[in-house]
């Protein structure tokens, strides 16, 4: 596939160091001269340049590009251009930065095709550093929507419920289950739930706490504690 991206930052050049290790065409558009002889030195076809404008837009291929990421720090900048590539039928990933609030991404993911929002994921993973244990955070998907990994233990009161026995909250749902030690697949109904078994659920916000009590017994004040409101708080959900 062919990518234009514009920003050769701390995020830009990484993604694109991994999508040309994955084998794609990777084209770079950067205004600071710093990171552009950088990305240079790491030999990426880049411009020099405003990002958002589209005669350099088309000239790094935006009319032949499949995606295009809209990656620096200037929220404008990245708006501005993913209308641009939205134009010439690209796929676009926009960045935000400013601190994460529901209205921003309202605001912008009904026009883009992603909002990615970095320092949350980075968030996501020294939440799970700091907890470790039974409960691991994958992703927010939304303002109001987790991802999370649960380790069944003995003490949560669905422990030797089957799948098919087990009751979660209305807006929270299991998309893969696995065995202790075992890799984790689609959920099989007639399976039991006991100690070390995972379970990955979708969940919103107001209920996270309730299924961290049901599948990992937490006491009520844990749960609370640890899953938090998340709704339109500046780290995005991840507490």
């Amino acid at each position: 596939m062919r990518f234009v991206i514009i920003g050769a930052g701390r995020v830009g050049l990484r993604t694109a160091r991994v999508l040309r290790d994955e084998g794609h065409e990777v084209t770079l558009i950067e205004q600071d001269e710093m990171k552009v002889r950088r990305a240079r030195d790491q030999e990426f076809p880049i411009i020099q340049g405003d990002g958002s404008r589209e005669e350099l837009l088309l000239e790094a291929g935006l009319s032949d590009a499949d995606v295009f990421g809209a990656l620096t720090s200037d929220l404008n900048a990245n708006f501005t251009a993913c209308m641009i590539a939205n134009h010439y039928g690209c796929r676009t990933v926009m960045r935000i930065d400013e601190a994460y609030r529901e209205g921003i991404y309202r605001k912008y993911a009904a026009e883009v095709d992603e909002v990615i929002y970095p320092e949350r994921l980075g968030a996501i993973g020294a939440k799970n550093a700091l907890l470790g244990g039974t409960i691991r955070a994958v992703a927010d998907i939304a303002p109001h929507l987790q991802v999370v990994e649960l380790t069944v233990t003995d003490a949560a009161p669905v422990n030797g419920y089957t799948i098919s026995e087990l009751q979660l909250p209305a807006d929270a749902t299991v998309l893969a289950f696995g065995k202790r030690d075992q890799d984790l697949g689609l959920p099989d109904e007639d399976l039991s739930l006991e100690d070390g078994d995972r379970l990955v659920v979708l969940a919103d916000f107001a209920v996270l706490s309730e299924v961290r009590q049901l599948l990992v017994g937490e006491s009520t004040a844990e749960a609370a504690a640890n899953a938090g409101s998340g709704a339109t708080s500046g780290t995005g959900g991840v507490h």
